[in-house]
């Protein structure tokens, strides 16, 4: 292999986490693959892989060079689809993320229209309830609800999601709705936290100058998976709270009712998040407008005023 071909090598055992899943990948040997891994380390003078019987890890040094690969191949092969008057027809792979129920509710649909339209085109997703880091972790697109920090990345926003407060008919039937958040207290709810551990008390907003006050229901249940949250609401065990998109269609079935409508926080920012603005490679500026167009016509990425 030459030297171009070693560097995709090199990211491909990477992303891989193997080196037969590389050559796989790549569609070469293993062996050939093991070979210019080897004269890539000794061209550089520096270990890029901590290999064992079972697993292949990078190295620290192998992790800033993997970054560098990715830019450098990725801003390659938009150099030569530009110089081949291809910018109409992306091609090659391209990285999305977005968190688990929403991509794949809302995101999945988008893409799958997006590569009927362009044959050429691969898509790598992971959908998962966490901050993807898009250059740490080689993606090129992120779906993000919530306010965003400065950052280098450019943002398109596509919306914004009500956060609200749940609970069955049955639940309500047998302890009542509660009509001001301090009420909270005498009500059973079930808590959300990432770990699975700690959560914080339920934020609040009054009145047209939006005074912030906290509440704390009774938690007897917590959990990081936001279906298990809402079953759990659905299930009559308390109330819950969750974004719009997470209860849609059992608020429109009728299985889950909104509380403390008037009382919720201004809706979170939704926005697609790409790196480089408008010298992003020609499949990430294509799947962003193709996206937002679409994102845009969601009822759930469109909320009423909020209450006064």
């Amino acid at each position: 292999m030459d030297h171009l071909e070693s560097l995709r090598a090199f990211v491909a055992v990477a992303e891989s986490a193997g080196f037969a899943a590389g050559a796989r990948r790549l569609g070469a040997s293993a062996p050939a693959v093991t070979r210019a891994i080897a004269a890539l380390e000794a061209r550089l003078g520096a270990q890029l892989f901590q290999r064992s019987t079972r697993t292949v890890r990078l190295t620290e040094v192998g992790q800033r060079f993997l970054d560098d690969c990715r830019r450098i191949l990725a801003e390659l092969d938009e150099a030569e689809a530009s110089a081949g008057g291809a910018h109409a027809a992306p091609r090659g792979e391209l990285a999305v993320t977005a968190p688990a129920m929403f991509g794949r509710l809302h995101v999945a649909p988008v893409l799958f229209d997006f590569l009927a339209q362009h044959p050429k085109l691969t898509v790598r997703t992971l959908f998962v309830d966490r901050v993807v880091h898009l250059l740490d972790e080689g993606f090129d697109v992120a779906l993000r609800i919530a306010r965003l920090p400065d950052s280098g990345l450019t943002a398109a926003p596509v919306g914004a999601m009500r956060r609200m407060v749940v609970a069955s008919p049955d639940y309500l039937a047998r302890h009542g709705e509660p009509r001001e958040p301090a009420e909270l207290a005498q009500h059973d709810a079930i808590g959300f936290s990432q770990d699975g551990s700690a959560y914080a008390p339920w934020a609040f907003h009054r009145g047209q100058a939006g005074e912030r006050e906290f509440a704390q229901p009774r938690i007897q249940l917590v959990t990081n998976a936001n279906e298990v949250c809402i079953e759990a609401a659905v299930r009559g065990l308390g109330l819950a709270r969750a974004l719009a998109y997470q209860v849609d269609a059992d608020l429109r079935a009728g299985r889950l009712k909104v509380v403390l409508a008037e009382f919720e926080s201004m809706p979170v920012p939704v926005q697609l998040v790409y790196v480089a603005g408008r010298k992003a490679p020609a499949k990430v500026r294509a799947f962003v407008d193709f996206a937002v167009e679409r994102l845009r016509s969601l009822p759930v990425l469109n909320p009423p005023p909020r209450s006064s």
